[in-house]
């Protein structure tokens, strides 16, 4: 016990940790088709939109996309590479989706990432192993420790041929979150989807993927809503009780289910979803996002297991509940979640590290499997 401990405190907290979740990704679509002029923007105009919105995102991710939401590809590429350098003291990762493997506009794209691997963090590949397996990965990875071998991989699943080599694709390195591409999927295994019931209609291949992932180690990024809510819900409404009231009094049919598709994917232990709306941003980081008084309240339990000498075995009673180990893991689990979608304070992050270093590395590995221990 005593040498885990050691080995612990000589380890950088990245790595226990495991870094940040991609948490809450915006697409967003370089050069964007007008509906009202019935045009697609001019590169000014594209401009103009990315520094007065894309700048000053609250999302995780900054999601770029370059294959299926984009039809002005080489322009989007031209567009990317005069505004990705302006990016500065940013809070949130880039992220780029590029095109299928092999395809002559994944060649064009990856000469993009190249030349721009300094503004970029994540390449996100669409119909990830479809064609040509994990060597897709496997090559994509090889050639970004020449480029810049800091940049992540996120595959794409959206095939059920791809779900079934995710083992495979989740062994590299590069790959730390897989996405769940749940339209293309149910129209590779003809399933209707409903905006309201997605979840429900293909849960049977997410616990399939969300099983094989945390084998892995690998997070996994939920599916993108269709719903777009007219009302954008207020920053400052974070606790749950205070998000179900507005819910109550000022979200229309939308709000409720694109924040209630939220609550089940994180529930189910998923590291991040794919957004479509700045208004889907904050319903959906709430969702994902343990609150300042459920941190709290998980802070008490770990300490009041450390003082009855519990967190490796016992029993404690807390609020009229009877708590055991499994249940410090997931208080602890709280407060990691909180830490990976960047939302615990310092104090917080030290007393998690404290807890982690009382455990042995084994413990650590059941409880917070993304960690590089």
């Amino acid at each position: 016990m005593m040498q885990e401990h050691s080995f612990l405190e000589k380890v950088d907290e990245q790595v226990v940790l495991g870094g940040f979740w991609p948490g809450i990704q915006l697409y967003y679509p370089p050069v964007k088709y007008s509906p009202a002029d019935g045009v697609y923007e001019t590169m000014e105009q594209a401009s103009a939109r990315m520094r007065k919105y894309a700048h000053n995102t609250n999302a995780h991710t900054l999601l770029f996309d370059l294959e299926d939401g984009c039809r002005q590809k080489a322009m989007s590429r031209e567009l990317l590479r005069q505004e990705l350098p302006l990016f500065e003291n940013r809070t949130f990762q880039i992220a780029v989706r590029i095109n299928p493997f092999r395809t002559d506009e994944y060649e064009e794209d990856l000469k993009l990432i190249r030349d721009m691997s300094d503004y970029i963090d994540v390449i996100v590949l669409a119909k990830a192993g479809e064609v040509y397996g994990a060597a897709e990965i496997r090559d994509l990875s090889s050639w970004l420790v020449s480029v810049n071998p800091k940049i992540e991989i996120q595959p794409i699943i959206e095939h059920p041929r791809s779900l079934k080599i995710s083992p495979e694709l989740m062994q590299f390195s590069t790959v730390r979150h897989v996405v769940f591409g749940i339209h293309d999927f149910s129209k590779a295994m003809a399933i209707h989807l409903t905006p309201e019931g997605w979840i429900d209609e293909l849960k049977t291949y997410l616990r399939m993927l969300l099983l094989e992932a945390r084998i892995a180690g690998t997070g996994v990024i939920g599916g993108v809503e269709v719903l777009i809510n007219k009302t954008p819900m207020p920053e400052n409404y974070i606790e749950p009780h205070d998000v179900r009231r507005w819910l109550d009094l000022h979200g229309e049919r939308e709000s409720h289910v694109v924040h209630h598709h939220a609550l089940e994917e994180a529930q189910m232990g998923l590291t991040g979803k794919q957004v479509i709306h700045p208004f889907h941003i904050h319903l959906c980081k709430v969702a994902f996002t343990p609150s300042p008084l459920q941190i709290e309240r998980n802070v008490k339990v770990l300490q009041a297991a450390i003082d009855a000498d519990a967190l490796l075995g016992g029993a404690i009673k807390f609020e009229g509940e009877m708590l055991d180990p499994p249940m410090f893991g997931k208080a602890l689990q709280s407060l990691l979640r909180a830490y990976a979608l960047k939302s615990l304070d310092e104090k917080d992050k030290a007393f998690a590290l404290d807890v982690l270093k009382r455990l042995p590395v084994h413990v650590i590995r059941e409880n917070w499997p993304y960690g590089m221990i």
